[in-house]
């Protein structure tokens, strides 16, 4: 199996250096992993393409390569020109250190960049270690992913929904609990939460020459969601994974709106009464 690992801390990160872990026991003695990651942090990129300027892709080593760009960005280095004669079986991206649940999966740059993977036909997963006061102390944070991480992604590859006829070809967003490797539960397979009461927002900032700057807050990631959710899964111990695709149409107000608003650029074009003489 031929590997391609991507994510959004950066080349460098302690995340990507675990996927890689993962990615060499699925691939096997046989096998091939290759890394194409951003050259920096790029998280809360989301599915940015760097559609105005050119992009440095750098070799740093056998199947080693960073690129000056978003996860999405490396992506398509990867499959459009390093791996073009030969592209990838499987494309990870992550681990992302931090979750990609709930709200969190909008900003997403992991999400984004198994998000291209699924736009250009390739069976993609992304992977986040939840962190908190449980994995504050752990020597290693990463524990509960870097152990059960490859046996989750052989459970979706033998389970998982991957035809690709689809126009929209679905990907996986796996996100680890923030508990040691030992105390995780299991696996639950859950729809995409939202905190309740817990959002991104700025805090201002002035410099000493006056000028006005803000930094971009998180709100709390322990904050509850609904019962059934990624969040709550992750929260009580469990894995979550959840099928995601590249489509952000509400299916269930097409009918109804469609109903409403069928025939209304006809209506606005009817000429107007008018009593002017």
């Amino acid at each position: 199996m031929r590997i391609l690992i991507t994510n959004d801390d950066g080349i460098n990160a302690p995340g990507l250096e675990v996927l890689g872990e993962i990615a060499a026991e699925l691939a096997g003695p046989d096998g091939e992993v290759w890394t194409v990651a951003p050259a920096f942090e790029q998280s809360g990129v989301a599915h940015c393409i760097s559609y105005s300027h050119p992009t440095m892709v750098a070799r740093l080593g056998e199947r080693r390569f960073a690129a000056e760009g978003s996860p999405a960005d490396c992506v398509l280095a990867a499959i459009s020109d390093i791996l073009k004669d030969n592209r990838p079986d499987l494309v990870l991206s992550g681990v992302n250190r931090g979750n990609n649940a709930g709200e969190n999966v909008m900003y997403s740059g992991t999400i984004g960049g198994a998000m291209e993977a699924a736009l250009q036909g390739l069976p993609a997963i992304a992977l986040s270690q939840y962190l908190g006061p449980k994995t504050a102390d752990l020597e290693d944070p990463f524990e509960a992913s870097r152990q059960h991480g490859a046996a989750v992604i052989r459970s979706l590859l033998d389970h998982g929904d991957w035809e690709s006829d689809a126009d929209f070809r679905l990907f996986y967003n796996v996100n680890f609990p923030p508990v040691p490797a030992a105390d995780v539960q299991g696996l639950r397979v859950t729809p995409q939460g939202r905190r309740r009461g817990s959002s991104f927002g700025v805090v201002p900032y002035t410099a000493p020459n006056g000028r006005r700057f803000m930094w971009v807050s998180g709100g709390s990631q322990q904050a509850s969601a609904a019962e059934n959710s990624d969040v709550t899964a992750n929260l009580s111990g469990y894995v979550s994974v959840t099928p995601m695709r590249a489509d952000l149409t509400c299916h269930n107000s097409l009918e109804r709106l469609g109903d409403a608003l069928n025939g209304a650029i006809a209506s606005f074009r009817q000429p107007m009464n008018s009593d002017a003489g």
